[in-house]
């Protein structure tokens, strides 16, 4: 008797052998491990627009088992320039497993009311490559869930470009205000420290 249409055929002298041979087969092709996969947290399970596009994308896929920074960004703000010192920290980092995310926001009413208008100050004034979703609400009952868990583990943002960094097991690591530019020593050396 022999089993065809695995990898190799298997041939086997008794039925009980092939079952056997058969059961081993599949076990083997397998990828089992002993740890178990690493779920999301509530937090992170959201999904959320894609700035000024049809495509959305899943907080929980883009961040699980990551080191993340994430950033409340306006386009209409004295700190808008941060965006060229993020493109730059993420480009330095990415290859190493840094993700960056941007989040827009008018909770402090900067921000412009077109995303194609946010998409040009991101995308062609500041070469933006990294994640950027449309709006978000930031503050209150209605804010988007990742927000409420950094306000509640760091502090609420006060202002527009807030910097969160998150490790890879979904801790909150750091939080850095406005006023902390992205390429500042405290900043880049909190991410090393988790990369």
């Amino acid at each position: 008797m022999h089993i065809s249409g695995l990898k190799n055929n298997i041939r086997c002298p008794t039925v009980f052998s092939c079952i056997l041979l058969f059961g081993l087969a599949l076990l083997s092709s397998h990828n089992y491990s002993a740890e178990p996969a690493t779920q999301c947290q509530d937090w992170q399970e959201s999904t959320v627009q894609l700035l000024h596009s049809k495509r959305s994308a899943d907080l929980c896929t883009l961040m699980q088992g990551k080191p993340v920074l994430v950033v409340n960004t306006a386009s209409h703000c004295g700190f808008t320039r941060q965006f060229a010192g993020l493109e730059a920290l993420y480009q330095r980092y990415k290859d190493k497993g840094l993700v960056v995310l941007g989040f827009p926001s008018n909770d402090f009413n900067q921000e412009a009311n077109d995303s194609s208008e946010i998409a040009d100050v991101c995308f062609k004034n500041y070469g933006v490559s990294f994640v950027m979703t449309e709006p978000v609400i930031l503050k209150g009952p209605e804010s988007l869930p990742l927000f409420r868990h950094l306000s509640e583990q760091t502090s609420a943002p006060q202002w527009n470009f807030n910097k969160y960094l998150i490790n890879a097991e979904g801790q909150v690591v750091g939080y850095f205000p406005s006023t902390t530019e992205p390429d500042s020593s405290r900043l880049i050396n909190a991410i090393q420290e988790i990369l």
